[in-house]
């Protein structure tokens, strides 16, 4: 999850949502093993803490190591920490 800034890399924070969305959902079929990925922006009205979210799942740990690691996934991470104020993660197995 992220919350974003009010204003970074020149839009709104409404702005980045929808642009970071896109870049995470450009990232969907990037590996094999990516089962799920699902992302989420807080509805305008309601009290939340944080304004996108990620959920995804993946076959393995080999899976979510190759995802980590992917280019394009790594691309995003300058977007990513130019326009979020804070991030929480859970990672865990089932």
């Amino acid at each position: 999850m992220w919350k974003l800034k009010e204003t970074a890399e020149g839009a709104t924070r409404a702005e980045n949502a929808l642009k970071l969305k896109e870049k995470l959902e450009g990232c969907r079929d990037i590996v094999p093993g990516i089962l799920k990925l699902e992302v989420g922006i807080a509805q305008p009205g309601l009290e939340s803490t944080y304004d996108i979210v990620l959920v995804s799942d993946f076959a393995d740990k080999a899976a979510l190591d190759a995802y980590q690691v992917h280019p394009q996934h790594e691309a995003l991470k300058g977007f990513t920490g130019a326009v979020r104020e804070a991030r929480q993660c859970v990672d865990y197995e089932i």
